[in-house]
């Protein structure tokens, strides 16, 4: 939000200046928005949430966002907003009322009693426990955001009840900020099923809540993991989660321009999430996000890994997500501060509503900034825009499910994407030199035609495929 787009003159992004750029999201293609934490806290992320009806003041009003809302709705554009409910601020007033031992809201939390382990290590490897006085506290993450403790039903009706909130504001759903730590909460604790079906338990009571009185209500977790089957469990009760394995294995496939373990990662996946879950699910497929180094910083600036690895992931079932300058090609490394630096709108830094939050880390120049790459046919944002655009020329590339297709070349990766009414073969040449691929009885049957390509070049003859350097090309 802080980075996005100024409309008040103070340096910092707000809720107007996202309702200013709807035209450009629009443009870009994208049919949904996530919004970072919007509530009032005491830090820069709003990662410690003091009031959970409330809208942070530096980004504007309630009816701020009412507007964003109705004018993203106007564009088909959803709004889903990032929801922090496995902790509160040590700022919260529960938590201040929770440190009287007789309060109301002291269940509210979890303290530690006669031979808890003091030193215990977190899920998320810092101090599990955080001193306030004689007595000490759970917080995952710090000190300053101390767990909520779902054991108490006091906590679970009101959470609810704030994502009830919000969807009567007009939001179509939330981003479930670190969904797995309810209940995993100590490095102990990691990969036990215990842990995952109670984490699981509550976001099916969470859901069902929800879907009382908003039935269409979307919903994905963060759920950090490695393999696919560490995601599977929570499918069922958030029918979405964030695909952390796929996005590490397709810049590694990008970078190193072999397909590695990317395809049968894709199979293992789809099989994994299909097994938990039937067909009641989306897949979130992403290449970074606020706590990550940026993608082409993974990449070591090379702006044609860069291309291939948007080019994967905007061929892939699912919900994309795509991370604001992504498109641009930002750099950013840690600390997290630098992953999350102003949007890049003009060629000449500090423009009319430039968010000037902090300085730029990233030495990069006025070529990587909309203004540049608007009009600019082969740029990085056009690239993107153009592969945004092909989910909705062919419907299986946006709704089909994914079935890997063996190419016998490692700088290959193919997959066939196919609905009821529409079918597509998909194929990446992830290599800097120009390749061919002979298909097999039945896809030389059912694809005859280059529908859509990345890079001019691509031919199809009888069967044989012949593919430019860095090229993406969907069959029909």
């Amino acid at each position: 939000m802080r980075a996005w787009y100024d409309t008040n003159g103070d340096g910092i992004g707000d809720l107007n200046g996202v309702t200013a750029k709807l035209d450009y999201l629009q443009s870009l293609g994208v049919s949904g928005i996530w919004l970072m934490p919007i509530n009032p806290s005491p830090s820069y992320h709003g990662y410690d949430v003091t009031d959970y009806e409330g809208i942070n003041p530096q980004y504007g009003s309630m009816a701020d966002f009412e507007r964003l809302v109705s004018e993203a709705h106007k564009r088909g554009i959803e709004v889903i907003l990032d929801l922090v409910i496995n902790h509160t601020s040590d700022q919260h007033p529960w938590f201040k009322s929770a440190l009287d031992p007789n309060s109301e809201y002291r269940r509210w939390y979890t303290w530690a009693g006669k031979g808890t382990d003091l030193k215990a290590i977190s899920a998320v490897l810092s101090p599990a426990w955080h001193a306030n006085g004689k007595q000490y506290y759970l917080g995952d993450f710090t000190g300053a955001m101390p767990d909520l403790n779902y054991d108490e039903p006091a906590v679970r009706r009101e959470m609810i009840a704030i994502g009830k909130f919000w969807l009567d504001k007009g939001a179509d759903g939330f981003r479930l900020d670190a969904a797995r730590h309810i209940y995993d909460d100590l490095k102990s604790d990691n990969g036990k099923p215990e842990p995952i079906r109670k984490n699981a338990q509550w976001w099916s009571e969470f859901r069902q809540g929800l879907r009382q009185t908003h039935p269409g209500v979307y919903l994905v977790g963060e759920v950090s993991a490695t393999v696919p089957g560490e995601l599977a469990p929570y499918l069922p009760a958030l029918g979405s989660v964030f695909d952390f394995p796929l996005a590490a294995q397709m810049i590694a496939s990008a970078g190193q321009e072999r397909a590695g373990k990317l395809p049968a990662l894709l199979t293992d996946t789809y099989a994994a999430f299909h097994a938990a879950a039937g067909g009641d699910y989306a897949d979130a497929p992403f290449l970074s996000n606020h706590d990550q180094v940026r993608v082409l910083s993974q990449l070591d600036g090379n702006q044609q890994h860069m291309r291939t690895a948007a080019a994967l992931l905007l061929t892939l079932p699912g919900r994309p997500y795509i991370y604001y300058g992504e498109e641009l090609g930002m750099l950013g490394r840690k600390p997290d501060e630098n992953l999350r630096e102003p949007m890049r709108w003009q060629r000449t830094p500090g423009a009319p509503g430039d968010s000037r939050w902090k300085a730029y880390s990233a030495k990069q120049g006025g070529d990587v900034s909309v203004q540049a790459e608007q009009d600019q046919p082969d740029s990085l944002l056009n690239l993107y825009r153009m592969l945004i655009h092909w989910r909705v020329e062919v419907p299986a590339l946006r709704d089909g499910g994914l079935r890997v297709v063996a190419t016998g070349n490692p700088v290959l990766v193919a997959y066939e994407r196919a609905t009821a009414d529409s079918r597509a073969l998909v194929v990446h040449n992830l290599s800097g030199k120009a390749v061919s691929f002979k298909l097999d009885a039945d896809s030389t049957k059912a694809f005859s035609a280059i529908r859509l390509h990345t890079a001019p070049g691509a031919t199809l003859a009888n069967g044989q495929l012949s593919l430019p350097a860095y090229a993406t090309v969907v069959l029909q």
